[in-house]
């Protein structure tokens, strides 16, 4: 939905916030309780970019192709991806109109707190937040141990690298460290690569499905793209494993609240960061429709993909279809891709760390939100963000379902987190105050659907998604989530209920000491 559209949707202007319309950037967020302290320098297009970079479609598409093969096959990688999507732009269009309201980088856990009653509006936003900080540290995970998987693949044709899972860790490990550093000491590289990533995934996307499409010499059926059913799961219903086998295109649409957590560096925040939002999923949506069939139809051996020395079947089907050297030079182009994803998600990732901390919700607060006087970025959380990606990544070494896990723990994080803003909004009714991006009569309906559909995959993705379940095929994206949460309401109970976010009696804001500059 447009601005123009929002703006003359129900209910009319004079319902919006007149003192919002006329309001600075810096004016709005000082009215939201917080004083600017990072650099206000990105544009609208760079705020979407973030988003649409960490979506990634040439990242979550492909790193979760291989489990996308085994649960459901071509049937569920296709028609779950055109599902998968529509469902994803309801949860985004109803997160996009909340972040118009409040454009803070502090995001879903802020929302939290200004939608729900007062006397509990603390204990929702102390949950929401912790649920997100969990969703976008195991996105970064995912992101980059999928870049590594890929560039193990890319090593191992190249010059014969043996892919194991400690080497794969330890390329974990540098791309998280490179990730780290471009965001510690290049922040105006970031801000670049953001853009350049755009043109990178679009035309990537062009090159390497016009590639598959002309030029092998066979394709497999139309038919076979949309019906073929493959269950590799070992689990004997059809409908379980069509369902689990969603994650594949579920984990891919995640990370999109990167434009509400940039919007204290964003010029127009109030239209940008919304707007970055649901733009950065439908253009991902079309894009990965597009990639999805490219692969799919230019599969020349279903089992020689699965089967693949390199780990990584999109790298064998490139190299069955194309060749080995056209193959090899497109496989750098995905791992190009999913390298910008990973470094924007280290950047989103910090950003939320730091926002959480600035409100003393993380253990040594004080050491997270400090910014650094010449960059004016968060450094300590941008070495968080990477740690905790790393810490989630280690079971891989004793656990090769580990990976599908990491993804598991991301969209339920992630989406909790997004939805209990949503949900909020529904029972506030019209007591919330609009931004000047909104959905109008349609907020409603639209945040029904949303709710329901991430009560439907909280559930899907914390099941067994292998059959016979064993200590090597356990999903322990459930024991991850437990504890955490229990981490949580174990820290809520006997110390934060009493001093997080609460609010003076006189306006209900919350009294922030702002120790940023350390």
């Amino acid at each position: 939905m447009t601005n123009d559209e929002a703006v003359s949707a129900e209910p009319p202007p004079d319902a919006l916030p007149r003192s919002s319309a006329a309001l600075s950037d810096e004016e709005r967020l000082a009215e939201l309780g917080y004083t600017q302290v990072l650099a206000r320098r990105m544009s609208a297009f760079s705020n979407y970019a973030v988003s649409f970079t960490i979506i990634s479609v040439l990242s979550g598409c492909l790193t979760l192709y291989l489990f996308g093969m085994n649960t459901g096959g071509p049937a569920v990688i296709t028609w779950g991806w055109v599902g998968v999507g529509l469902m994803t732009l309801f949860v985004g269009l109803a997160m996009a109109e909340i972040c118009s309201a409040y454009p803070t980088s502090a995001g879903l856990y802020f929302w939290a707190h200004r939608l729900a009653p007062p006397r509990s509006a603390a204990a929702w936003a102390w949950f929401a937040g912790w649920f997100n900080v969990l969703g976008q540290v195991a996105v970064t995970a995912g992101i980059d141990f999928g870049a590594a998987s890929f560039l193990g693949a890319y090593l191992n044709l190249q010059f014969g690298f043996e892919v194991t899972p400690g080497r794969t860790i330890l390329l974990f490990a540098a791309i998280l460290i490179l990730h780290g550093l471009l965001n510690t000491f290049g922040v105006g590289i970031v801000a670049f690569l953001n853009n350049v990533s755009v043109w990178w995934h679009v035309v990537g996307v062009a090159v390497i499905v016009g590639a598959l499409t002309f030029v092998p010499d066979s394709h497999q059926s139309a038919s076979y793209v949309f019906t073929e059913f493959v269950n590799n799961t070992g689990w004997g219903s059809g409908f379980y494993v069509v369902m689990i086998g969603l994650l594949m295109a579920q984990y891919t649409f995640t990370g999109y609240d990167a434009s509400a957590h940039m919007t204290e560096e964003t010029h127009d925040a109030a239209v940008a960061g919304p707007r970055g939002i649901v733009q950065s999923i439908w253009t991902s949506w079309i894009a990965g429709f597009v990639l999805l069939l490219g692969f799919t139809y230019a599969i020349q051996s279903y089992d020689g993909a699965l089967n693949s020395p390199t780990g990584a079947p999109p790298a064998q089907i490139l190299l069955d279809a194309l060749g080995a050297t056209t193959g090899k030079l497109l496989l750098l182009v995905v791992i190009g891709a999913q390298l910008f994803c990973g470094m924007a998600s280290v950047t989103a990732n910090s950003r939320m760390i730091y926002a959480f901390s600035r409100d003393g919700a993380l253990p040594f607060s004080r050491v997270w939100h400090t910014v650094s006087p010449r960059t004016r970025t968060p450094v300590a959380a941008v070495w968080l963000a990477a740690l905790g990606a790393l810490a989630l990544g280690l079971p891989y070494l004793i656990n090769v379902t580990a990976y599908a896990a990491v993804t598991s723990i991301a969209v339920i994080g992630l989406y909790i987190a997004y939805v209990i803003p949503t949900l909020l909004r529904l029972l506030r009714g019209d007591d919330f105050v609009r931004g000047p991006w909104h959905l109008g009569r349609w907020s409603r309906p639209i945040g029904i659907v949303a709710v329901t559909w991430v009560g439907v995959i909280t559930v899907l993705f914390m099941l067994p998604q292998v059959s016979p379940v064993t200590w090597e095929s356990f999903n322990y994206a459930p024991l991850a989530v437990l504890v955490v949460l229990g981490f949580a309401t174990v820290w809520w109970l006997v110390s934060a209920r009493h001093w997080f976010l609460r609010p003076t009696a006189a306006d209900h804001k919350r009294t922030i000491t702002d120790e940023s500059t350390g």
